[in-house]
């Protein structure tokens, strides 16, 4: 309680020892209400944050990965932190775009935990990686975009993460890598079947199987990443896409991403029927019509995801 007791005292909630006692009603609901959002502040201080953006950019959250002391090397912490981030995220109806990045000068993410990783068991390891490569999956199924901002370092399951997002953008210093089998073992947390998915299957071999490091300029050639811009420039780029698409109807965002995510897996035929269901989704909706008003009256429009 050493940190809470911190907290109370520099917010003026903790005196004394002597300090007297609150009788009324209203001052013990008052502190009540100190004491709830002191444990609020001690929970944001994990090894993951997550914050809204204020107007004009309300709809856009941030995930912040914040483990300097191990270069946001994953561990059962980190972890639990991301699964409780993504299903406050996926709870939020206001949400409409992810930025999943990191406080950490220089990386991204740098893999698994592997001082905390040779501790464990071979069944620790399983259920940990199984863990592990559900959260990516669950980061994948968000029904709102996530754009990844790799600046350093996105190493093992840092790259993993990123490539469950639906956009990278990186700076022209982030390095990448899927070393893994160095450690004779294999990406376990989506790595083979994402990777393959997004640059193709010999390129993917070729870096899973020889676990090399590549840069940005090969990154973004190869299709790993969306955008190369200038080292410390990729949160602005990222913040611009997300803010394009914050304008676009809500609704309409997460049916191109539903009908785009199931056709991929599925032949043609499959594939356009699941687009005619999802268009079916949106054609119904006050959005739609504010949509074509605007239009008409040559205006910005203002949609409510409804």
């Amino acid at each position: 309680m050493l940190g809470l007791r911190r907290i109370l005292a520099v917010s003026g909630h903790l005196s004394s020892r002597h300090a007297p006692v609150a009788t009324s009603a209203s001052a013990a609901s008052s502190h009540s209400a100190v004491f709830v959002r002191a444990l609020q502040i001690l929970a944001q201080q994990g090894p993951v944050r997550l914050q809204k953006l204020s107007a004009p950019d309300s709809g856009i959250v941030e995930l912040r990965l914040e483990r300097p002391e191990a270069k946001n090397a994953i561990g059962k912490e980190m972890l639990h932190g991301l699964r409780n981030a993504i299903e406050e995220v996926e709870a939020d109806a206001a949400a409409n775009v992810v930025l999943v990045s990191s406080s950490v000068p220089k990386v991204f993410c740098a893999g698994a935990d592997l001082k905390e990783r040779r501790l464990m068991g071979p069944n620790e390891v399983r259920d940990f990686v199984n863990s592990l490569r559900s959260t990516f999956s669950s980061i994948e199924a968000l029904s709102i975009p996530t754009i990844a901002i790799v600046e350093g370092a996105a190493f093992g399951g840092g790259l993993e993460l990123a490539l469950s997002c639906d956009l990278r953008v990186c700076g022209k210093d982030a390095k990448f890598s899927l070393p893994e089998t160095g450690l004779a073992i294999i990406p376990g947390a989506g790595g083979t079947q994402r990777l393959p998915r997004i640059i193709g299957r010999s390129r993917a071999k070729e870096l899973i199987f020889t676990g090399r490091r590549f840069d940005a300029v090969e990154a973004v050639t190869m299709g790993v990443v969306n955008y190369c811009v200038p080292a410390g420039e990729a949160y602005q780029k990222a913040l611009e896409i997300a803010r394009e698409i914050n304008q676009k109807g809500p609704l309409a965002i997460k049916m191109a991403k539903k009908a785009i995510n199931q056709g991929a897996e599925v032949d043609m035929t499959s594939a356009l029927a699941v687009e005619e269901e999802c268009y079916e989704q949106v054609l119904h909706t006050q959005d739609r019509l504010e949509g074509l008003a605007a239009f008409a009256e040559k205006r910005k429009p203002v949609y409510t995801g409804k």
